[in-house]
């Protein structure tokens, strides 16, 4: 496994209202340029549109590897939307590692921040309508190439061209791209989902979501998250 990456950019953005009749986002970033200081909720000028269910400690920042966009734009074709690094809303672009490289609770040095692996992404309705592609949401979470967030154990500084450096992996056993899988799983075991539940690096959020599908009789309803109906 890879467990280093170089950051190739890094990106803020500011709520817009972007679609009559839906709510706002900021899930358009723009690049910043030099060094940046990170808060424990992320980048200090950094916003998010929708505070219950965006931002905060456990989704400090958002982590999208480049490695990526190549396959979105073999999928989809670039005729609607040119699938570069920096356009998925993601805060950090990098090259070097993916989700299958690394593990929950994983800790980076990058300049003078420690970062923790606290979570994938849960992708919605407003990734589909950023993108002009209503299937995009969908495939992240069949693909497992959602990214991830980040919790902030130390802030400090970072910037463009830094490498982010794996330092630390405590749970080794729970591959991030696995447990994104199993996080939008609707036949998950319950021995699988008890165990997440249960992991205290996980974000308190997904904990709670695996708790739920260690019932064998429940069913997540995902019809207003992903379309946006």
């Amino acid at each position: 496994m890879t467990t280093a990456a170089e950051i190739l950019g890094l990106y803020t953005g500011k709520p817009e209202q972007r679609w009559d009749g839906k709510a706002p986002s900021a899930i358009r970033k723009n690049r910043v340029g030099g060094s940046v200081f990170v808060t424990e909720t992320g980048i200090s000028d950094d916003q998010q549109a929708d505070l219950e269910v965006h931002g905060g400690p456990e989704k400090a920042l958002h982590h999208y590897p480049s490695e990526h966009y190549a396959d979105w734009a073999e999928l989809f074709g670039t005729d609607g939307f040119a699938y570069e690094p920096g356009t998925f809303g993601e805060n950090i672009s990098s090259h070097g590692f993916t989700e299958t490289d690394l593990c929950i609770g994983d800790v980076f040095a990058v300049g003078s921040v420690r970062l923790q692996i606290a979570q994938g992404r849960q992708p919605c309705w407003k990734l589909n309508l950023h993108t002009s592609n209503p299937a995009l949401a969908a495939n992240f979470q069949k693909t497992g190439k959602t990214g991830w967030y980040y919790r902030v154990l130390e802030t400090g500084h970072i910037q463009a061209g830094d490498t982010m450096v794996l330092i630390e992996r405590p749970c080794p056993d729970w591959n991030l791209r696995n447990v994104i899988i199993a996080r939008f799983n609707p036949r998950l075991d319950s021995t699988t989902a008890l165990a997440l539940s249960n992991l205290p690096e996980l974000a308190a959020p997904w904990r709670a979501s695996f708790a739920k599908k260690a019932d064998p009789d429940y069913l997540e309803d995902t019809s207003r998250r992903l379309p946006g109906g």
